[in-house]
């Protein structure tokens, strides 16, 4: 029940979900594996996005709900259990990439610090001296986690944009020369995988609930809109589509 080179799980729906939105997500300061919290942003949209989860399939007795241990993921699945009544299994594997010497900083801090590095990793090259990890060991650990999940119908992982790339790198068997064939997760948004045919197949991608704006018409903004594409204007773009947003520097890994 996973792709030819891998392992078996012992689960058949994967839920890889982002947690939402911290201030230093929105100021654009690489987080790694420090630890801000949620801000009010990131608690409405994870309040918005659970009951989505749940409607898509999700039931008490058929559900895992794991997350990494840092408190923007698990306060994130714990709106989900929450819901569900089932348990939070929080794992440290699950943590996001660890990036060394650039937690903390900002884009431009790091640009200006380190041009030669924030060049390489806009390039999607291998990144010299920066310490933390490397992506191969930031899945392996993650994927770990994933092997180590109870049988069950559906886990919910709960986990960082890196890690979760690095994830769906792993399950779908794309080598190095593959990384960022797809975009990155935005906060609170959530990917699905199944297998099928003896691989793991991707069923949709950065899914998310938007609250739309208010308008003098209130028929014309009934309430949270489900989006499993995200419009060229986010901010979450990788440095192949667009400028470096301003935004989110943990987006793009």
């Amino acid at each position: 029940m996973t792709g030819a080179g891998l392992p078996a799980l012992a689960v058949r729906r994967l839920v890889l979900w982002r947690h939402g939105r911290t201030e230093w997500n929105a100021t654009g300061r690489f987080q790694g594996q420090l630890d801000p919290p949620l801000d009010e942003e990131g608690r409405n949209q994870a309040v918005l996005a659970a009951p989505h989860l749940v409607a898509s399939g999700l039931s008490p007795d058929e559900t895992v709900v794991v997350s990494s241990d840092l408190s923007r993921a698990a306060e994130t699945a714990a709106t989900l259990t929450g819901l569900l009544g089932v348990p939070l299994r929080l794992d440290e594997r699950l943590r996001e990439h660890g990036m060394g010497s650039w937690e903390g900083l900002t884009r431009a801090e790091v640009a200006e610090r380190f041009p030669d590095q924030y060049a390489d990793w806009m390039g999607g090259r291998p990144i010299r001296g920066r310490g933390g990890e490397e992506p191969s060991a930031v899945a392996d650990r993650a994927f770990a986690a994933l092997v180590d999940l109870p049988e069950a119908p559906v886990a919910v992982v709960v986990t960082h944009g890196g890690t979760a790339g690095r994830l769906m790198e792993r399950l779908l068997e794309l080598g190095p020369d593959h990384r960022r064939v797809f975009g990155p997760l935005g906060n609170c948004a959530w990917s699905e995988l199944v297998p099928q045919g003896g691989r793991w197949r991707l069923l949709r991608h950065n899914a998310s609930v938007l609250q739309l704006p208010e308008t003098a018409d209130a028929a014309l903004a009934p309430g949270p809109v489900l989006r499993a594409v995200p419009s060229p204007a986010d901010g979450d773009a990788t440095p192949e589509d667009a400028p470096p947003p301003v935004s989110d520097a943990d987006a793009v890994l």
